[in-house]
């Protein structure tokens, strides 16, 4: 089945909407993150609407997605991005607000301002500990896919294997579902190498 030019191309689509969802719940999570967990006038204000909606199950919002985004990429992603963003921001506000107090308190008696410290004590000291974070949510993300591309998808491997579903070809089933554990494990091997690399552990 991996020498089937379709089925390939499934898990690159795949693995494309992982990655762009994924970039996308990162780029907004880790700087909200960090500043909520750093100043509590972030998370005064934004923690009320993360807390809430990360009770909210993301498969719940399809059909407002559909309705939104038509029956493209647009609801696959989202999905995808919703599933993840919210859990991710309260991870690394938590991991923020565990920075050491000596640590900001030290910086602050030298003369640093806040966005001193922030960039030269916070960021540093919580950059490794996110990694480990983005390493967690990329499991669920995992999750998600098949969810995800069940909804109005031709491509990816949850369609393929909703088609296989059709025609009772359990083996294609289990090819996908294989898969997936395979590629969620090569992206948790690539961030354990990340972390290494930067950080030396």
């Amino acid at each position: 089945l991996l020498t089937d030019t379709v089925f390939l191309n499934d898990i690159v689509d795949s693995v494309v909407r992982i990655v762009v969802s994924f970039s996308a719940a990162c780029a907004i999570a880790i700087p909200l993150g960090i500043l909520m967990g750093t100043f509590h006038v972030f998370e005064s204000f934004f923690n009320p609407f993360v807390s809430a909606w990360r009770y909210l199950p993301a498969p719940s919002f399809i059909p407002i997605l559909l309705m939104w985004f038509g029956t493209g990429e647009g609801p696959k992603l989202a999905l995808l991005f919703i599933g993840v963003v919210f859990f991710l921001i309260t991870i690394i506000m938590d991991h923020a607000k565990q920075v050491r107090t000596e640590l900001i308190e030290t910086a602050l008696t030298l003369g640093a301002n806040r966005r001193q410290v922030l960039r030269t004590v916070v960021v540093p000291a919580v950059l490794p500990n996110v990694v480990v974070a983005m390493r967690q949510m990329l499991a669920v993300s995992w999750t998600y896919l098949v969810i995800a591309e069940i909804v109005a998808s031709t491509t990816g491997i949850g369609a393929m294997m909703m088609r296989a579903r059709r025609f009772l070809h359990t083996d294609e089933i289990m090819s996908g579902i294989i898969v997936i554990g395979f590629l969620g494990l090569l992206f948790d091997m690539l961030f354990r190498l990340l972390h290494r690399w930067w950080f030396d552990y």
